[in-house]
């Protein structure tokens, strides 16, 4: 496939990284000709010095011919011209980096689609979902929905006194509702077999359907926490967006340091309190009570002063903690440090956008944070290989693995005797770098 990408910044970057290593054209736009330089030094890249509304430019980078172009300037309106142009050029599909929710409203689609614009991101309220569901389920590291609950895939933290550790995952008892897919054990990504054991400290992702869950939780030793009272680090987008999805009987206080930013979010909430001031000062998160808070999040954009917070908040005795870690390079030393949940927004995006790359019928693409790993939910087509045998007789590459299926609305934990039917959703983990072998397998 060849590939646009409109921008260098941090969400275009991780993206050209991902792709460039699978089997696609990749080419990348910016004015910055310094970054372009050190990008195509170290990456299977081509890039182009110029502006993505620039006709020239977009001719120049081979627009015409584009099976996608992909704009994610930190401009909106940049992003939604070069979309524009690039349809007019020839692309064939063509999706825009937004900051106005109102965009992604349905009743605007059809709008978009008639400017040319294929498919809307707007990364911080793909966060702000992110940080929303963690607070609901708060117990967990990551929790993801397949068709509105019909399989789960949940990820979290085993303590030292789970029922479930030190136990060869084939003798465990009572797991016939759940199946545990991968582990991350300090740096390595387990793929479990029935003669793996779960160890204390692991990370651990489990799939299972929603009457299971509470088992799942028991297994894992873990206790729900009730969410009133929750203290916010940082004033931007995310922090709005974060507020507005959560209920409105929660207690919320928001500290952001910057006057104007909070004087602007007293005017967009209503339903939090904001306080000027510095939440890295221990002293005024004394005064503001965060020994009675629940839960602490942290969505500045400075990753070493979220993490830093979320320890001062665990050492107040505060249990559900969350960071958004925008330096991927800090995420597994976050994890080392037990400050809880980590949202990493760049990644949130670019899992978005990757769908659009694959030829095959993919419902969602999700990167799990803490192992080597995407989860990907796509429809099996009639004639298809994946369905031409019971899962065990197929053959598949070593590093794929079959959750399970979802069949009129029901899911079902896969094992080696499940024949995937036509029309089935599937669940897949695989490592991001060997997810274009799946065309092989559901075309």
């Amino acid at each position: 496939m060849k590939i646009i990408i409109a921008g260098a910044g941090e969400v275009g970057t991780h993206l050209a990284k991902m792709l460039s290593r699978q089997n696609h054209t990749i080419t990348l736009i910016d004015d910055n000709e310094e970054k372009l330089q050190h990008l195509e030094s170290e990456y299977d890249l081509i890039c182009v010095d110029g502006s993505p509304t620039s006709i020239a430019t977009q001719k120049k980078a081979g627009t015409p011919s584009a099976d996608l172009f992909i704009a994610v300037t930190t401009s909106e309106s940049q992003n939604i011209t070069a979309c524009i142009l690039a349809k007019q050029l020839g692309s064939e599909k063509t999706v825009a980096r937004i900051d106005n929710y109102e965009y992604l409203l349905p009743k605007n689609k059809d709008f978009f689609e008639q400017l040319g614009i294929n498919a809307l991101i707007y990364p911080e309220m793909l966060a702000a979902k992110e940080v929303s569901a963690s607070l609901e389920t708060n117990w967990v590291r990551q929790w993801i929905d397949f068709q509105n609950g019909a399989l789960i895939l949940i990820g979290l933290k085993i303590r030292h006194n789970a029922p479930i550790v030190h136990q060869k995952l084939a003798h465990l008892t009572d797991s016939t509702g759940f199946r545990i897919v991968a582990i991350r054990r300090k740096s390595e990504t387990i793929i479990p077999g029935g003669n793996d054991e779960i160890q204390p400290n692991d990370i651990a992702y489990f799939i299972t359907t929603k009457e299971y869950v509470e088992q799942v939780r028991k297994q894992a030793g873990k206790e729900e926490v009730n969410i009133k009272n929750l203290m916010i680090m940082g004033g931007g987008r995310m922090t709005v967006r974060t507020v507005q999805e959560l209920p409105k009987s929660m207690n919320i206080k928001v500290l952001e340091r910057n006057k104007e930013r909070a004087t602007k979010l007293v005017e967009k909430l209503n339903n939090a309190m904001i306080i000027l001031g510095d939440a890295s000062n221990l002293e005024l998160l004394k005064q503001e009570g965060i020994e009675g808070m629940d839960a602490f999040v942290a969505l500045t954009d400075n990753s070493e002063a979220n993490i830093l917070a979320c320890i001062a908040a665990k050492k107040y005795g505060i249990r559900k903690t969350i960071a958004e870690v925008e330096n991927i390079d800090y995420i597994q030393f976050a994890e080392s440090l037990d400050i809880g949940t980590v949202i990493n927004k760049k990644q949130i995006a670019a899992d978005y956008i990757y769908q659009y790359t694959l030829d095959i019928d993919v419902s969602d693409v999700n990167n799990l944070t803490y192992v080597n790993t995407d989860v990907i939910e796509l429809t099996a087509k009639e004639g298809s290989k994946i369905t031409k045998d019971c899962i065990k007789n197929l053959r598949l590459p070593k590093d794929f693995f079959i959750g399970g299926i979802i069949r009129e609305g029901k899911g079902y934990i896969a094992n080696g005797e499940t024949h995937v039917q036509p029309q089935d959703t599937v669940i897949v983990f695989c490592p991001a770098e060997s997810v274009y072998k799946i065309d092989k397998l559901f075309s």
